[in-house]
């Protein structure tokens, strides 16, 4: 069974990722209409800021 990914909580559309300690080309991820994205090489997840007080408010 896979490990759940690393998140991450911004406030910007925009976020660049290196890899951290793993390493690897630092990419540039826009987080678009979804407001959350994984890096394609290390699998890092970055959530937009405004979806984690939404989700922890509820319905």
């Amino acid at each position: 069974m896979a490990a759940p990914p690393e998140t991450t909580y911004t406030d910007q559309a925009t976020v660049a990722c290196d890899g951290g300690q793993h390493g690897h080309p630092r990419v540039f991820l826009n987080l678009g209409d979804e407001k959350r994205v994984d890096c394609p090489y290390c699998g890092h997840r970055y959530i937009l800021q405004s979806d984690r007080q939404a989700a922890a408010s509820g319905p």
